[in-house]
């Protein structure tokens, strides 16, 4: 374990610079979410399950806009793609606030689907910069990054809601994204290696071709899908997404299970602190999570080798079993910690795998992908948990969470070596 290497990659500039506006690009729609459902509630005069739709309808429009910005970022380069996500940013979110309940539904769908794609960017950018372990170190930094974003974007929109309004708040929101777009735009980070000037190419010497070496092996051979056995939907998804293979897939898959716990914890402990009546003690239990997150994040940063994603998630999943045991604030709070050391490190493992194993040229689309399924097991996560909390109460919550994500991350073990088993055979058949 190295800690030096946090030393060594922010001494490179146009990475420490990268990291600085992916936290710019980000924190506005950190605090998008409590303004959203205090503007449904507060402002509008609604229900939370009308919030609630009001947010998963943004998250729909997330999940689906996030792999078209990531193939549109692939082909027609950085600058041309972020210009309707800046547009729709800060026209969208200042009309939304004044809409009325319906209206505010298809606005909230439409600034999902434009949301400026920060996340696939910067770790697109990051992937290109850096590699080997300074690529899990960059990733780890972003992932804490953003960890530091939600614990402090959420507390910002409060304020701004109840101090001054939630139609300011939301408007204020729109207009800081789409800046934080502009500076994007102007930064205009590399997403391929030949981009990048050749003071900053960090790579050593190698044959040509021999730096997409590591994504390229996770690809089809051409021609493979003509000759392999295989169903007709098989080959239509080789066509579609050539860039697929299994590992890719259980990546994502993964990315699902992660998104799961963590929503699903988050709306545990909610419910768990109310069922206690010590709701006022929601930050202090959140703050002790994402605090463990960065700690554990920094540690998995500075490690030499990486670890499977599936074996982060399954000892994430299994550490959040406990939450459901705690009979106080404090309990919950202790419990919290373990889990929280997690976090952070199974979100940047999977980020520096999908950079691994898909080439540079389809690596935003992929991105986008991942972000999707993330996104996915964060909308599935908290319905889940709310139903299981309503049936039988918060700690089944914390039990179903678990075990489902465990089983997701089982399946990730046995299955993580078997498309790159299947793309080392083909070479020989074909010789």
């Amino acid at each position: 374990m190295n800690f030096a290497v946090y030393r060594d990659l922010l001494r490179i500039r146009s990475v420490r610079t990268l990291l600085i506006v992916g936290m710019i690009a980000r924190f506005p729609h950190s605090a998008a979410g409590v303004l959203l459902t205090l503007h449904v509630v507060q402002t509008l005069d609604r229900g939370y399950a009308a919030a609630g739709a009001v947010a998963a309808v943004l998250t729909i429009g997330i999940a689906v806009g996030a792999p078209w910005r990531g193939r549109r970022i692939d082909g027609a380069g950085l600058r041309r793609a972020l210009i309707p996500s800046i547009v729709a940013e800060a026209l969208i979110w200042s009309v939304a606030p004044h809409l009325p309940y319906h209206w505010l539904l298809v606005a909230a769908l439409i600034g999902g689907l434009f949301t400026l794609p920060a996340f696939s960017v910067i770790r697109q950018a990051l992937g290109v910069l850096v590699d080997g372990d300074q690529r899990r170190t960059a990733f780890t930094l972003d992932a804490i990054s953003t960890e530091v974003i939600f614990m402090v974007g959420p507390a910002v929109g409060i304020v701004l809601a109840t101090q001054v309004s939630t139609v300011f708040g939301l408007t204020l929101v729109g207009l800081a994204t789409a800046s934080a777009g502009l500076f994007l735009l102007w930064f205009n980070p590399p997403t391929r290696s030949d981009q990048l000037p050749d003071a900053v190419v960090l790579r050593a010497a190698a044959p040509a071709g021999a730096a997409y070496a590591p994504a390229d092996r996770g690809l089809p051979v051409e021609g493979a899908e003509t000759r392999a056995p295989g169903s007709v939907l098989r080959r239509g998804i080789r066509r579609a997404f050539p860039w697929l293979t299994v590992p890719l897939a259980m990546v994502m898959v993964i990315a699902i299970g992660a998104g799961l716990v963590l929503s699903g914890s988050e709306v545990g402990i909610v419910a768990a602190l109310e069922l206690a009546g010590a709701e006022g003690s929601l930050g202090i239990v959140f703050a002790a999570w994402c605090a463990a997150s960065v700690v554990g994040g920094l540690v998995y940063g500075a490690l030499h080798r990486p670890v499977p994603p599936a074996l982060l998630l399954l000892g994430l999943a299994l550490l959040s079993l406990p939450l459901g045991f705690a009979g106080s604030t404090l309990s919950l709070t202790l419990l919290a910690i373990p889990a929280g050391l997690l976090v952070a490190p199974v979100l940047s493992a999977a980020s520096e795998k999908v950079a691994d194993l898909v080439a540079e040229d389809r690596r935003g689309e992929a991105m986008g992908w991942y972000g999707s399924a993330l996104t996915s097991g964060v909308a599935l996560g908290a319905p889940v948990a709310g139903v299981v909390i309503d049936v039988v109460g918060p700690w089944a919550a914390f039990t179903a969470i678990g075990v489902v994500s465990a089983l997701i991350a089982l399946v990730g073990l046995v299955r993580r070596d078997q498309g790159r088993s299947a793309v080392a055979v083909e070479p020989a058949a074909r010789s």
